[in-house]
C-alpha cells in the first residue's frame, strides 16, 4: 500500500474532513452567532472539495477498498452542488425561524463527506462506512428544530427505521460475505462469475437491495419518507430530497453492476418489484395530499422508482439513464423547494397547497417557474423531466424490459395529474393572500436558475449525456 498514491485519491474526501473538523472547532468557540460565516466558510469547503474532485486522480486506494473513476467523480459533483445550494438557501429560513445554529454546516459537510466515501466504495466495509457516516448525520439533521414536536418525532422515526434497515443490511453483507469470503466488489464478481449462484447468495442479495432501498425511499421502505420530509425544517427536507438520495442510488448502482455482474437475472428481478411498486405508489398516494412537502415527498419515491428503471436494464445505457435522472432530479427538486421556502406570510411558512391559489396574478415570474418545475417532475416535453424519463425508459426498452417502459410510462400519466393540479390552482383558482414578496438574493437566483435550467435544458444537453456516458461506461470495463 502507497499512502502518498492513497492520500491523492481520497484527497476529495480528506479535504471535507480536516475542513469539517476546522469548521467544528470554529463553531465550538464561536457558538451560534459564528453559523452564518460558518455556512459561507462550509460552501467554501464544498468548493475546495470539488476542485479536487476535478483534479483527483483515476485509480484505486486502501488495496482496492476505494474507487475513483469517472462514475464516482460525477456523483461527488452533484451531491457537492446539492448541498452547497442547500446550505445557500437555508440561511434566511434558519434565522427567521430563530434555529440558526453552528451545528448545522458542519452537520451538512460531514454527511456530505459520507457520501463522497459511497460514490467511491468497492468494497462492502467502505460501503457500510460512508452509509452510517452520512445516516447519522442525517438523523440529527431531521430533529434539528428540536423545539418542533414534529421534527423530534421526524427525527426519532428516522433513526429507529434506519437502524433497523442498517441490520437488515449488514446481514445482507454478513450472508455474502459466508459465501464469498471476501467483501471487495471485484473480488465478489469473480467468485461469483467461477462458482455461480447459490440460494445463500440471492438471500445476501435480497437483504442488501432492502437496506439500500430504504436509504432511496424505495417501496415497501418508504414509510419515513412522508413524516420525515413534512416534519424536519424545509432547508434540511430539500437536502435529504437532493444529495443523498443521488448517493444511495450511486451506491446502489455501483454494488450491483461491479459485485454482481453475473448474478444479473437474480437481483434484475428484484430490483424491477420494488422499482415497479415505487412508481405506482408515488403515482396514486399523493394524489390526496394537502401538504406540498408530503406531495413531494411521494414524488420523491416515484423518482426513484423510475431511476430504478435504468438500473433494471443492467446495461452502460441503464447506468446513463440514471445519472442523467439523478442531475435534472436535483436540480428540479431543490428549485421546488426554494420556491416553497418562498410561500411565507409575514413571520410563518405556509404549506398547504391551497395557499398557492392565485399565486399568478400576485406573483407571475414565481407562479411560472413553479408550475414550469411541476410541468417538468410530469415529465412533459420539451422540459428537462421529459428527457430524464425517456433516457431510463429507453435503456429498459434497448434491455429488452419492455412491460417495465410501459408501466413506468402509465404510472407517469397517472402522477402528472397532482403535478397539473397545483398549476391549475396557482393559474385558476381563487387568489389566496398574497406571499411576503421579498425572498431574498439568494433563493431568487436559485429559483430563476432552476427554471433556466429546466426550460432550456435542451438546448444545452448534450455536454451532460456525454458525461454520464463516460460516466457509466467505467462500471463496464
Amino acid at each position: 500500500m502507497n499512502l502518498d498514491a492513497d492520500a491523492m485519491v481520497v484527497l476529495p474526501e480528506l479535504v471535507l474532513a480536516v475542513g469539517g473538523m476546522a469548521l467544528l472547532m470554529l463553531g465550538v468557540f464561536g457558538g451560534d452567532r459564528v453559523e452564518r460565516p460558518l455556512s459561507y466558510l462550509a460552501i467554501v469547503l464544498l468548493a475546495a472539495s470539488g476542485a479536487a474532485v476535478a483534479y483527483q486522480p483515476l485509480g484505486q486506494a486502501f488495496s482496492g477498498a476505494f474507487a475513483a473513476d469517472a462514475f464516482s467523480k460525477a456523483v461527488k459533483a452533484l451531491v457537492l452542488i446539492g448541498a452547497a445550494l442547500v446550505l445557500l438557501m437555508g440561511q434566511g429560513y434558519l434565522l427567521r425561524e430563530k434555529i440558526a445554529r453552528f451545528e448545522f454546516p458542519v452537520l451538512v459537510v460531514f454527511s456530505v463527506l459520507g457520501m463522497m466515501i459511497m460514490a467511491s466504495a468497492a468494497d462492502f466495509l467502505t460501503l457500510y462506512l460512508g452509509l452510517e457516516l452520512q445516516s447519522l448525520a442525517l438523523y440529527v439533521l431531521a430533529a434539528f428544530d428540536r423545539d418542533n414536536l414534529r421534527s423530534t418525532e421526524a427525527g426519532l422515526k428516522y433513526f429507529v427505521l434506519g437502524a433497523l434497515s442498517s441490520g437488515m443490511m449488514l446481514y445482507g453483507i454478513s450472508l455474502i460475505y459466508g459465501f464469498a469470503g471476501v467483501t471487495g466488489f471485484a473480488k465478489i464478481a469473480m467468485i461469483v462469475q467461477s462458482s455461480g449462484v447459490n440460494i445463500g447468495l440471492v438471500f445476501g442479495l435480497v437483504f442488501l437491495i432492502a437496506g439500500l432501498a430504504f436509504k432511496v425511499s424505495a417501496v415497501p421502505f418508504h414509510m419515513w419518507t412522508p413524516d420525515v420530509y413534512e416534519g424536519a425544517p424545509t432547508p434540511i427536507t430539500a437536502f435529504f430530497a437532493a444529495s443523498p438520495k443521488i448517493a444511495a442510488m450511486a451506491l446502489f448502482v455501483r454494488a450491483m453492476a461491479e459485485a454482481f455482474p453475473s448474478a444479473l437475472e437474480q437481483w434484475r428481478q428484484i430490483i424491477i418489484f420494488i422499482s415497479i411498486l415505487s412508481m405506482a405508489l408515488g403515482a396514486v398516494a399523493a394524489i390526496g395530499q394537502n401538504n406540498i412537502k408530503r406531495l413531494m415527498a411521494y414524488s420523491s419515491i416515484a423518482n426513484m422508482g423510475y431511476i430504478l428503471v435504468g438500473l433494471a436494464a443492467g446495461t452502460p445505457e441503464g447506468v446513463q439513464g440514471v445519472l442523467i435522472y439523478l442531475a435534472i432530479y436535483l436540480i428540479t427538486n431543490v428549485g421546488v423547494f426554494a420556491c416553497i421556502l418562498g410561500m411565507r406570510r409575514g413571520p410563518h411558512l405556509v404549506e398547504n397547497i391551497s395557499d398557492l391559489a392565485g399565486l399568478a396574478q400576485a406573483r407571475p415570474g414565481y407562479a411560472f417557474v413553479f408550475a414550469m418545475l411541476m410541468f417538468s417532475l410530469a415529465g412533459i416535453p420539451p422540459l428537462a423531466g421529459f428527457f430524464a424519463k425517456f433516457y431510463v425508459f429507453l435503456a429498459a426498452v434497448k434491455a429488452g424490459l419492455y412491460p417495465l417502459a410501459v408501466i413506468g410510462v402509465i404510472a407517469s400519466v397517472v402522477g402528472a395529474y397532482y403535478y397539473v393540479r397545483i398549476v391549475k390552482i396557482i393559474y385558476f383558482d381563487e387568489p389566496a393572500p398574497a406571499f411576503e414578496s421579498n425572498m431574498g438574493p439568494s433563493l431568487a437566483s436559485i429559483i430563476a436558475g432552476a427554471g433556466f435550467f429546466t426550460l432550456f435544458f435542451i438546448a444545452g444537453a448534450a455536454p451532460l449525456v456525454t458525461a454520464a456516458a463516460s460516466a457509466a461506461a467505467s462500471l463496464f470495463p
